[in-house]
């Protein structure tokens, strides 16, 4: 029986040599994208003695990446770490819809709706969202954004939907 009341043991599907479970998980998901980047690189142009080619960046940064990886996969195996914590979705898939409505919005509704509507759809990531105050801000950064790009960097955005303007 357990001395504290409602302390159980903390149970992992990690292997008994793995020390540091959340270093070890972490490495693996570096070492996993620097080889996609290696992959996605790899029919791009490499270096020809002195000059660059398109891929010569890409891939210096996977192998950077690769290499980082497996330092940080080591330091889970060799070192006591925090253990896998709980993983929340919500503001990742809020952020992410947030950025899909925007790229499917901008050219038919124009900036002041998509930027608005983009702005109020991520607010929606977390629970601790005040609504009016979302509001308020999401109204400045929309009229900001809607001032900066067309007026003072000159970037031909159109501002109103499509329907409007004709």
């Amino acid at each position: 029986m357990n001395a504290t009341p409602g302390h159980s043991p903390v149970k992992s599907i990690m292997p008994r040599w793995v020390r540091g479970p959340q270093d070890f998980v972490g490495g693996i998901a570096l070492m996993a994208i620097a080889l996609f980047a290696l992959w996605a690189s790899s029919d791009l142009q490499g270096m020809r003695g002195f000059s660059f080619g398109a891929g010569t960046a890409p891939r210096m940064f996977a192998f950077l990446l690769l290499g980082l990886g497996a330092a940080v996969t080591v330091v889970g195996v060799l070192t006591e770490g925090a253990h896998l914590a709980k993983y929340h979705w919500r503001g990742p898939l809020f952020v992410t819809l947030a950025i899909l409505t925007f790229a499917v919005t901008i050219r038919p509704m124009g900036m002041i709706f998509a930027a608005m509507t983009s702005f109020m759809i991520a607010a929606c990531g977390t629970p601790e969202t005040r609504w009016t105050e979302t509001f308020i801000v999401g109204v400045c950064l929309t009229t900001f954004c809607s001032l900066l790009f067309p007026y003072a960097l000159g970037l031909p955005l159109q501002l109103l939907p499509s329907f409007l303007i004709r």
